[in-house]
């Protein structure tokens, strides 16, 4: 075991498994055990092992001197109570949920000070999760639900914001000086009922330094504003955005922010500067989108971030039979002012083959957005309707394929394995300058077991479009299970960089490449980035690396989640959905699911 693993653990886990009743409930006598209810704070380092495999000295350093002179003099300050400390994280007990927001916006605004002179891959940066609720003492320590509520919250903070609970909120939103972003109810994983999340920031923060650095024009599309007063419409509004990005995403000379980045910053009340310095971007394209019956209107801007000053601004009334048209327009306005080379055909240049009816392409972008939050069922019936209107729309192919990548996994049909195929073989004859039909034959290849015919389509797809993070997501995905560990890790870390706020599966991806490695417990923190269990194969990695790591109690318990979610599970299903290429790398994985009960 080495260094990282013997130092690296998930802080919320500790918690869960340390401080729970269950786990205490021989142990303990009655005598010293007091309930109260107490604001509780939880916050972990953000990327501890890369930080501690990078440089472990320096990293050990840095944090005993945040300690010293950040976190402890601050808590002290505002009546905090430090419970216990952690390699990467600390538990801290307030006896005003005031206080406990208070300390927690302090500390994240002296983090963001400390860093201001530190390379990017040096950043030390927080998540905080605050809850008030009742806890349970004993000695020093404390346990109970009021604890454990608060640590699975802190995995849902950003890199550092703060996320709080519903009880929390009420008692400080008049009397901290924070912006609060609702995050509707969610359901935390071990904790029965939904609890409804806040996120909390200093209502005038620090930009921080860019997220992502390249001598190109850096740009970031922010989701254009549905304006028709119908949120159903918000999926053509979201639409518009990301064939904008798609359609930028060609050009090379030009790096474009990804999708998920741009849209996490989706309702929040910022100004281009800021945005720009949370994105990374020296560009911002914002706008609206008005549909009415068989009419359109959709207002664009590009905005220089250094500035503030509007290079370009328009706006279109149309038919939405032009819509192609239109988004054609914005994108030759953009990339002509950042680079000053996009000429009057720019559709024939990009290969874009616009589909033929417009009733078409609206199932396509119904499909896509059911696609994005996990609706597959839902998404393959659009997108079958819209092949049905257009048989040439290949993006209505390729998303299918990817449907049809998620169905088999979740399902095991051989026919769906097999519609994937076809689609995605469809969309590159279709259009083969286009990488997210590439992206997904290399997936379904891969998961046929046809290493390298998979991996010809990744990476052909990166080098279409370099600018496709998802392609490029997939191909460290194929680097890992294909046995290149280390490959898949620096690739990943790259995405990374140029999507800040990655979609979910990213950090499945990542976990994925520390298990090639045998790096347990840096897979089980990437793993344990996912909140939500949308899918009965997580489960299985973290119960394999919990058991690995020795915590078999924790193991059996996400092995029951396994059951929960696929209650005729055997290991078999795992073995063919993950498509590892090296037995003994699927044996590792399979043996630690056995020791958690799997079978």
């Amino acid at each position: 075991m080495n260094a990282v693993d013997r130092q690296e653990s998930a802080l919320s886990d500790v918690i869960l498994s340390h401080w729970s009743p269950v786990a205490h409930k021989v142990a303990m006598s009655e005598e010293g055990i007091r309930r109260r209810l107490a604001a509780i704070m939880v916050a972990d380092v953000v990327g501890y092992a890369r930080l501690m495999e990078a440089d472990e000295a320096g990293t050990l350093a840095a944090l005993k001197d945040r300690r010293r002179n950040v976190l402890e003099p601050i808590v002290r300050s505002h009546g905090g109570r430090i419970v216990k400390l952690m390699g990467d994280g600390v538990l801290v007990e307030f006896v005003s949920a005031v206080d406990a927001v208070g300390s927690a916006l302090e500390l994240q605004a002296r983090m963001a000070d400390a860093n201001d002179d530190v390379a990017d891959e040096r950043r030390i940066m927080l998540r905080i999760g605050i809850n008030l609720g009742d806890v349970i003492g004993e000695g020093t320590d404390v346990y109970g639900e009021g604890v454990n509520i608060a640590a699975r919250l802190e995995s849902l903070a950003e890199p550092g914001s703060i996320c709080m609970s519903q009880n929390v909120y009420e008692q400080v939103a008049k009397k901290v000086n924070g912006t609060f972003e609702p995050l509707g109810d969610r359901q935390l994983k071990n904790i029965e009922a939904p609890v409804r999340a806040y996120l909390v920031r200093p209502a005038v923060v620090a930009p921080s330094k860019p997220a992502v650095t390249s001598d190109k024009p850096s740009i970031a599309v922010l989701p254009f504003d549905n304006m028709s007063g119908d949120p159903v419409q918000d999926y053509f509004s979201d639409g518009i955005t990301e064939d904008i990005i798609t359609e930028l995403s060609r050009f090379r000379e030009i790096m474009v922010i990804a999708r998920n980045s741009s849209f996490a910053l989706r309702g929040k009340a910022l100004d281009a500067k800021e945005v720009g310095h949370r994105l990374g971007a020296d560009f911002i394209v914002e706008g609206s989108t008005r549909r009415a019956g068989n009419r359109v209107r959709v207002t664009a801007q590009l905005i220089d971030v250094s500035s503030g000053k509007h290079h370009w601004a328009e706006r279109y009334d149309r038919n939405v039979e032009d819509i192609f048209a239109v988004q054609d327009e914005v994108v030759s306005m953009i990339v002509g002012t950042l680079v000053g080379r996009v000429t009057s055909t720019r559709a024939e240049q990009s290969g874009r083959k616009p589909p033929q009816l417009w009733a078409a392409h609206d199932h396509f972008l119904q499909g896509r957005e059911r696609s994005i939050r996990f609706d597959s069922e839902t998404a393959a019936q659009f997108l079958r309707r819209a092949i049905e209107l257009d048989p040439a729309h290949a993006q209505a192919h390729a998303w299918l394929a990817g449907v049809a990548y998620v169905l088999h996994s979740d399902h095991g049909r051989r026919e769906d394995l097999e519609e994937g195929l076809r689609a995605a073989q469809t969309a590159v004859r279709l259009d083969p300058l286009d990488s997210s039909g590439h992206r997904q034959l290399g997936l379904i290849y891969s998961k046929m077991r046809q290493y390298e015919q998979g991996g010809i389509h990744l990476d052909r797809a990166v080098a279409l479009n370099p600018n496709d993070v998802y392609a490029s997501m997939f191909r460290g995905l194929w680097l890992a299970f294909t046995g290149r560990g280390e490959e898949a890790l620096g690739s990943l870390e790259a995405d990374l960089r140029r999507d800040p706020f990655p979609p979910a599966w990213y950090w499945g991806c990542r976990g994925v490449a520390f298990l090639q490695l045998r790096r347990h417990a840096e897979a089980l923190e990437a793993f344990q980035h996912i909140d939500h269990l949308w899918h009965w194969w997580l489960p299985c990695y973290i119960a394999s690396c919990q058991a690995r790591l020795g915590n078999i109690d924790q193991a059996k318990q996400s092995a029951a989640d396994v059951l929960r979610l696929k209650p005729d599970f055997a290991i078999a299903d795992f073995e063919r959905s993950e498509w590892w290429r090296d037995p003994a790398d699927l044996e590792q994985i399979t043996h630690g699911m056995r020791m958690a009960g799997l079978k």
